[in-house]
């Protein structure tokens, strides 16, 4: 699923390609897609002649700025947009298409068909679902250690509660990881554990990882790419995840992988040992 990173880099790519396009039309094959209105038709008419203003990002979701509108995306597990020309072959996996005055059009493409789209009235789309109950950007400034620390209140295992978008945007299953290896804390000990230590290495680590992975244009991990088709890179930076019985690059030890909370996990047995972290 493409976390902060990747919807970063999508939302900086598609801002180069489709602003200021009028809409003339919207193709839907896959009427599911389409979380509000629930009439796919409605939703049509809705975004014909409208211009594409902006692109923002709000956690893991696409904001897409429109004269009038806004569309909030998900891309879920393997969503992707991109820019085509009039003509181009449509690929069979491509369920939504944004058609442009000009010829040109925006796809949406997604194996998976779990990605989702809501039309709002501009301006009222933090007041509904899915936008109105999410956590703190780890990247703005209004995030501190003290921010991070207000949220750990919980006998759930860090990395649990680290991935829960109403605690903390953003994070997914790979910079979770990564985060936790760089502030050496284990996943699954308790987040009300954390001592002060602990939670001021895990917030240099957590805006460490993912500034870094921006910068990078994110991991190319399965299938990801960005609005213009390109891969991301900081998969060739990754410490652990993905890296099971690989050596720590570290400490050489070798990392191992187990599962927590149903989601696969990748630490290194020396960097991060469970006792390391002990409640003061």
């Amino acid at each position: 699923m493409p976390e902060l990173p990747e919807v970063e880099t999508v939302k900086r790519t598609l801002s180069a390609l489709i602003i200021n396009k009028q809409i003339e039309d919207v193709v839907i094959t896959l009427p599911r897609i389409i979380q509000r209105p629930d009439d796919v038709e409605e939703f049509r008419s809705e975004l014909q002649g409208q211009t594409f203003e902006s692109v923002e990002r709000r956690g893991k979701f696409l904001r897409f700025i429109l004269s009038d509108s806004v569309m909030v995306s998900h891309l879920r597990m393997e969503g992707r947009y991109g820019v085509f020309e009039k003509g181009e072959p449509v690929d069979k996996h491509t369920h939504v298409r944004f058609v442009f005055t000009d010829g040109s059009e925006l796809r949406y493409t997604d194996v998976r068909q779990f990605g989702t789209m809501h039309i709002f009235e501009k301006g009222t789309e933090f007041e509904h679902l899915p936008l109105s109950q999410l956590g703190p950007e780890p990247l703005e400034e209004s995030f501190t250690v003290e921010v991070l620390r207000s949220k750990l209140g919980s006998t759930r295992a860090i990395k649990t509660l680290l991935l829960d978008q109403t605690k903390l945007v953003g994070l997914g299953n790979i910079y979770v990881d990564e985060a936790l290896f760089l502030a050496g804390i284990h996943p699954a000990v308790p987040a009300h554990d954390l001592t002060q230590e602990n939670t001021e290495a895990l917030y240099k680590a957590i805006k460490t990882t993912l500034q870094g992975a921006v910068d990078a244009g994110g991991s190319s991990v399965k299938s990801y790419v960005n609005g213009q088709g390109e891969m991301g890179m900081f998969q060739q930076q990754l410490r652990v995840y993905g890296r099971k019985n690989e050596a720590c690059r570290e400490c050489e030890d070798v990392i191992e992988r187990f599962v927590l909370g149903g989601r696969g996990t990748h630490i290194c047995p020396s960097c991060q040992p469970m006792q390391k972290q002990v409640r003061v």
